[in-house]
């Protein structure tokens, strides 16, 4: 059931104008003012139950992203022969994709649960469709790392043969990773947009924009981190790119969403959030300016990768805020309803 079907429970209907107790001889006295509704529901409870999700799902959003992020990166370097950008957004991608598929198990609980998910393609499911995706990605960004390591094989005898095909199906993997990750960085957005949570279903349209700004801006910040100046000029121009991406949107939920956007300003949402806006700034203002410096690049890397994490639990946290107080399901239900009232008149 999405949040615009949800019932509307809790307060009561609009509070009736102010009465005047009158005084001796029908004169004006002492202004009656009924108390403001509370937004309850039924035992105290709220009216969507509040995702469930833990920590590793906020810290599964991150990794898919660095993870498509640096492959984006390393096929960079790779079609414009910088060889430590390659291989850095290489063996990161691997590594984040191995993290993702952790996390993603550790919240379903059981191994099993993930091998039963891919028994169906359900294309009108994220969840399913993103199942799909990670399995996809998984495999090629897994051999383009590894291909990393053929340098290092014996040059004669049973690895000849290996150390011979490790390079060409490395660049073949690489760029396939590549094509997968732009669905990778946003496909998760989607899943979110596609929930009952108030705060996350009304942003639909900026979430998969966010995801894949947080993407690039982390594949940037591995870049900036392990290549050396001379090499970094791809991860500058994805720094700006996903900085641009990520502040539009980020921005966009706090002030187009109205009552929605308010659990995006405050508590622990809000204070990730604008983090994560101060951190995106200084990552780019550092990668434009450091470009002759090695130490300035590596910490505009930093600076960049601790804003994705800043603004993906962000925006987790926002969203769990607003289906946990009933107001954000209620008032803009009472909106909508107007609003068609409105039209039908």
């Amino acid at each position: 059931m999405g949040a615009a079907d949800a019932p509307v429970v809790g307060p009561a209907r609009d509070a009736p104008p102010v009465a005047r107790r009158r005084g001796r001889g029908g004169r004006g006295g002492e202004e009656l003012r009924v108390p403001e509704a509370e937004f309850t529901s039924y035992y105290g409870r709220p009216i969507l139950k509040a995702p469930v999700w833990r920590w590793d799902i906020a810290a599964y959003l991150f990794t898919g992203g660095l993870a498509a992020g640096s492959s984006l990166l390393a096929a960079g370097g790779q079609l414009t022969g910088r060889p430590a950008l390659r291989r850095a957004g290489r063996v990161t991608a691997l590594g984040a994709v191995t993290a993702s598929a952790y996390f993603l198990i550790h919240d379903l609980g059981r191994p099993a649960r993930f091998h039963h998910m891919l028994r169906v393609a359900k294309p009108t499911s994220p969840m399913s469709v993103g199942t799909w995706i990670l399995t996809a990605y998984g495999p090629a960004a897994g051999l383009a790392a590894v291909a990393e390591g053929a340098p290092l094989l014996p040059a004669r005898g049973v690895f000849s043969p290996v150390r011979r095909l490790l390079p060409p199906a490395g660049q073949v993997a690489g760029l396939a990773a590549a094509a997968v990750a732009p669905a990778l960085a946003t496909y998760t957005g989607v899943l979110l947009a596609g929930t009952a949570v108030p705060s996350w279903h009304e942003a639909y349209p900026e979430l998969p924009t966010i995801f894949a700004g947080s993407a690039l801006a982390s594949g940037a910040g591995v870049g900036l981190l392990a290549a050396p100046c001379a090499q970094a000029g791809p991860a500058r121009r994805m720094a700006v790119a996903g900085a641009a991406l990520e502040l539009w949107g980020a921005h966009s939920v706090e002030t187009r969403l109205g009552l929605l956007s308010e659990p995006y300003r405050l508590g622990t949402a809000g204070r990730l959030l604008r983090a994560g806006r101060l951190l995106t700034a200084a990552g780019v203002v550092g990668a434009l300016a450091g470009r002759r410096s090695r130490v300035l690049s590596a910490l505009s890397g930093t600076a960049l990768l601790a804003a994705s994490v800043a603004t993906r639990f962000g925006i987790f946290h926002g969203g769990v805020a607003s289906a946990r107080d009933p107001r954000y399901t209620v008032l803009p239900q009472r909106e909508r309803i107007r609003r068609r009232e409105a039209g039908q008149v």
